[in-house]
Parts: C-alpha cells; sequence; structure tokens
C-alpha cells in the first residue's frame, strides 16, 4: 500500500470518527432536552420478555462489523433470510394445526383445509398418542380424540390420509416420545398408498429435549430417547432425503413462560446436542444437519420476534460452521416453521384475538418463516371450529397477497432498532450457552432441573405483572367487559373413544398375530443388542403392531424417565 493509500484511509477513518462523535453529542443533547419530559404512567416500556427499551436507537447501537456479516438474503450467516429471493419466489407454506375424534372426522377436516388453499398439513395428535398408548389402554380413557386425533396403529394412519397423495402434500406431526413409531407409520401407509418413500415431505417434530423442560410428553429417559432419535437421522437420510427428521422447537419452552431469549437459547443449546450426538454416533454432520429443522413461537412482542429469528439464523450458521465444522452450505442454515402464541390467546373477548394472530402472523412473515400456522381465535376455549379455522387461514392469506409484505426480503434490515436488537439478542443467548456448558450440558441441566427452573421463574414473573397491572393484557387486566356474547366453540363427545375401541379390537383379530410377535420380539432384539431400530419398527408397523405394543417392547430395554424432584 502506498503513502498516499495509508494517508486516504487515515483521513476517511478520522472522519468517520469526527461523524460518530458528533452523534455522540447530538444524542447527548437531544436526551438532555426531551429524556425529562412528562412520561406515559401505564407501562414501563419494556418488552414482553422484560428488556428495558430505549426511547430511539441510532447507529451508535449497531455492532461496529455490521457491514461484514452479510448484509444480503442468501449470505452467510444469513441473518436477513436463507433465500436471496425471500417469498418473490416461493410464499411460506400455510399450515393449519388440525386433529380430533378419529382418523376419519381428521381426514374430513384435511380435506376441508386443502380445498381452501392450505398448502400443508399439520397433525395435531390426541394426548394417549401423544403419550404412546393405544385408544382402549386404560390410561387413554376419556381422553382419546378430546385434543387431537386417536392414531393407534398403520391402521388409523392410512384413514387419516385417505385421498391424500402422500407425494403431494407436505406433512408437519407433532409428536415427541413415540415420534418414530408414528414416523414408521407414516412411512407404511405411503407404502401402501405405493408412494415411493424418497419422496415424501415433511417434519416430525421429535424433539424430546424440550418435553423434559417444559411439555412433559416423554417415554424413555434422556439418552436411550437420543439414541432412537439419530436411529432416525441415520435412516431417514439414505431412505427418505427430502423428511425433516426433527423440528428442534422452541415453541413449546416459550408456551411454558420463557422469555424471547430463553426461548432462542434453549432450543438452540438443544439443536446444538442433537448435533453433537448424531457427531458421536460416527455420522458425518453434513449426512444430516441439512433436515434438522427449528419451530418458534412467535409472541406479542412485535420487534422481539422479528430479531429473535434473525438472531437464530446467524447463530445456527455461526456454530454448525466454526464449532461442528459443517463444510455444506445447507447444514449452516437454519429453516423453521412458526406458530402464533396459543399462549396469549385469551378466553375473554376471544374475537379480539384475530387481531393478535393477525400481527404475530405478520411479525412471522417479516422474520422469514419458510412455514406457519395461524391460531384460531377459539383456541383457547376449545378444538377450533371450521368458521375459525376458516378466518386463521384467511390470515395468512391476506398477509401474503394483499399487505405487499412477501415483496421485499427482511424489510426491516438496517432499522438501529431490529438490528440492535438481533445482536442483543444473539449476545445474551450465548451467555445462556455458557451457563448451560456450566451446568454440564443441556442433559445434565434439564436431569438437575436447572432448565426447568428458569422458565418457571419467568413465568412467575410474567404473570406477576399481569395481575399487578404492570402489563396490559387487553380484555383480561384492562379494558374488561361485564357481559360477553357466547362463541361458539367445537365439543367431542365419546364417540371417539368408543369408535376406537371398536376398531382396535377388529385390528387384534384380523391381523396376523404370529407374524407381530415376531416382529416385536425382532424390535426388541435389535434394541438389546443397540443396533439401529428403524428396520425392525417399521417392519412392526406394517404387521400392524400397535402404538403401545411397540412402545412396552422398547420400554422393556430402554426404562421410563422419571423427572426430578426440584423447587
Amino acid at each position: 500500500m502506498s503513502s498516499t493509500d495509508k494517508t486516504t484511509d487515515r483521513e476517511q477513518l478520522a472522519a468517520k470518527e469526527r461523524e460518530l462523535a458528533a452523534l455522540r453529542s447530538e444524542v447527548a443533547a437531544w436526551r438532555a432536552r426531551f429524556g425529562k419530559l412528562p412520561m406515559r404512567d401505564d407501562t414501563d416500556f419494556t418488552s414482553v420478555s422484560g428488556r428495558a427499551v430505549e426511547p430511539v436507537y441510532t447507529p451508535l447501537d449497531l455492532a461496529p462489523d455490521l457491514l461484514a456479516q452479510g448484509i444480503l438474503p442468501g449470505q452467510f450467516p444469513y441473518t436477513r433470510g436463507i433465500h436471496p429471493s425471500g417469498y418473490r419466489g416461493k410464499l411460506w407454506t400455510m399450515r393449519q394445526f388440525a386433529g380430533f375424534g378419529t382418523a376419519q372426522d381428521t381426514n374430513e377436516r384435511y380435506k376441508f383445509l386443502l380445498s381452501r388453499g392450505q398448502t400443508g398439513l399439520s397433525v395435531a395428535f390426541d394426548f394417549p398418542t401423544l403419550m404412546g398408548y393405544d385408544g382402549d389402554h386404560p390410561r387413554s380413557e376419556g381422553e382419546v380424540g378430546k385434543c387431537g386425533v386417536a392414531i393407534s396403529s398403520l391402521a388409523d394412519m392410512e384413514t387419516l390420509f385417505d385421498g391424500i397423495p402422500l407425494d403431494q402434500v407436505s406433512t408437519s406431526m407433532t409428536i415427541n416420545g413415540p415420534a418414530a413409531i408414528i414416523f414408521c407409520f407414516y412411512v407404511a401407509a405411503a407404502e401402501k398408498q405405493g408412494v415411493s418413500i424418497d419422496k415424501l415431505q415433511g417434519t416430525i417434530q421429535n424433539d424430546i429435549l424440550k418435553e423434559y423442560m417444559a411439555q412433559h410428553a416423554w417415554i424413555f429417559p434422556a439418552e436411550p430417547a437420543l439414541k432412537v432419535i439419530v436411529d432416525l437421522f441415520e435412516w431417514a437420510a439414505e431412505h427418505t432425503p427430502k423428511w425433516n427428521t426433527i423440528s428442534i422447537s422452541g415453541y413449546h419452552i416459550r408456551e411454558a413462560g420463557a422469555t424471547a431469549v430463553q426461548e432462542l437459547a434453549f432450543t438452540l443449546a438443544n439443536g446444538f446436542c442433537y448435533v453433537e450426538h448424531g457427531v458421536a454416533r460416527g455420522l458425518d454432520v453434513d449426512s444430516f444437519a441439512p433436515r434438522l429443522s427449528f419451530f418458534w413461537d412467535v409472541h406479542n412482542d412485535f420487534f422481539e420476534e422479528i430479531a429473535k429469528m434473525r438472531a437464530a439464523r446467524r447463530i445456527w450458521a455461526r456454530h454448525l460452521r466454526e464449532r461442528y465444522n459443517a463444510r455444506d452450505p445447507r447444514s449452516w442454515i437454519m429453516r423453521f416453521h412458526c406458530q402464533t402464541a396459543g399462549v396469549t390467546l385469551a378466553a375473554q373477548q376471544p374475537l379480539i384475538n384475530v387481531v393478535r394472530v393477525a400481527y404475530q402472523a405478520m411479525a412471522a412473515a417479516l422474520g422469514g418463516t419458510q412455514s406457519l400456522h395461524t391460531n384460531a381465535f377459539d383456541e383457547t376455549l376449545a378444538l377450533p371450529t371450521e368458521d375459525s379455522v376458516r378466518i386463521a387461514l384467511r390470515t395468512q392469506q391476506i398477509l401474503a397477497y394483499e399487505t405487499g409484505v412477501p415483496n421485499v426480503t427482511d424489510p426491516l434490515g438496517g432499522s438501529y432498532y431490529v438490528e440492535a436488537l438481533t445482536d442483543q439478542l444473539e449476545r445474551e443467548a450465548e451467555a445462556i450457552f455458557a451457563e448451560i456448558d456450566a451446568q454440564g450440558g443441556v442433559v445434565k441441566a434439564i436431569e438437575a432441573g436447572w432448565s426447568q427452573r428458569q422458565i418457571a421463574r419467568a413465568a412467575a414473573r410474567f404473570q406477576h405483572e399481569v395481575e399487578q397491572h404492570q402489563r396490559t393484557v387487553v380484555g383480561v387486566n384492562e379494558f374488561v367487559e361485564d357481559a360477553e356474547a357466547p362463541v361458539e366453540i367445537l365439543k367431542i363427545g365419546d364417540e371417539a373413544e368408543s369408535s376406537q375401541r371398536a376398531r382396535l379390537a377388529k385390528l387384534r383379530a384380523t391381523r396376523d398375530q404370529a407374524l407381530v410377535d415376531r416382529r416385536l420380539e425382532a424390535l426388541r432384539q435389535a434394541a438389546a443388542e443397540d443396533r439401529n431400530v428403524m428396520p425392525a419398527m417399521l417392519d412392526c408397523a406394517r404387521a400392524y403392531c400397535t402404538l403401545f405394543e411397540i412402545r412396552h417392547v422398547l420400554e422393556g430395554v430402554f426404562g421410563t424417565y422419571r423427572e426430578p424432584v426440584f423447587f
């Protein structure tokens, strides 16, 4: 570099410093002049998570290396989005979480949704299925089909997707403890349709770590459960390469009361834990990391949610490339689904939930989601009706086709506030990663109850603020009404349970029981010998072994998880 070039650089740096000094002086003068003006007393100007929000943001709040962080969409570390074309190339997948009663009942709802423009299916399972129980198990009594669809065998999965070609839809299944079993039912159902399983597209949630933290639908202890998850990673990489083998979920962590940064940090830490277990198995990180996906809650704080998604992409990309030595850019890219926050829906004045959902949906789109579920306004009261589901779906369609939001990728990129908040959330998440490491890692933190305590404390803080009227929830603690018009809700009776019991009785009477016994024994041996259980489990599904029969065999080898007692 010549002396002239060096002089020019020094002059430019000096000019930049003068500009920053002038801006600092201007901001200080502005604060001195306006900082003591009377302020509203009905808020403390914090985010939903309790983070103090400044009255104004300027270039002084931005990271010095902002321009070196990838300022265009589709460029590492993907802060501004994973696709260069954003939604100009393809809109997000519009999903509605649906499932109730029997498989036949839900099949009819799916056809209703698909006929009205939905572009992907999301399966909600009832509680017995989530826990790995058949519909005729004693522990299922009173719960069959009530909060989702009852799926007890391949026969139910065949009915669930009857008339819906599985090579032409993308299916998301929200289930964790028995996720691998349910996935085997789905694969076997595709085979029954004559669909080549390498064409299957969709996601199985399969995220057991957040179950221990937040949702509590588990079966096996952590390490055996992680072993089955990695079995699925390994098997699917060869047989169902278009299928997302896990949806690492912050949604349920947030719904349990976590703050935005806790959701961000705990979810990403769980993701890193899954990567580490895959690598420990001997898998090449690039053989399975491209099929890992994420699932975020979209809460009420508009800008905090957008910044959370931007920070999540950046953190994941950097850690996968620099910490786990992934070389395939597809491994660096965070793909995610979003759902508007169920925990924000109010039973009081439920119709105004439509407004909450619309704002949350817009935040998801501005944050760059690849898939979105919008909650129905009546979901805080019961399973949604067809009318409320239609409104929820139309909310997405208005956002997609009438607002102009999809026209520009990351339109809030460069906003002083959004960029500063993105940086702040990243720093805070990294600090929580260090705390988790100090606990001995994700599994140790869960087993000690540390993670659960952090979430519980955040939930208690928020509830206290609402009860003390320190935080306004419209229609709940302010702007309340004495008399409200009743809302029609969907009621699920006991017919689903009696129907499911009859179906299972018929299945057990007509299937090849000798084949069932052989397949279950082969599965037991695979688990006991620490082999990949997926081939044997799929054979069980093909033979019409039931969900609980498969669970019971694995439980005999792996044991059952018992939550630690903590305060």
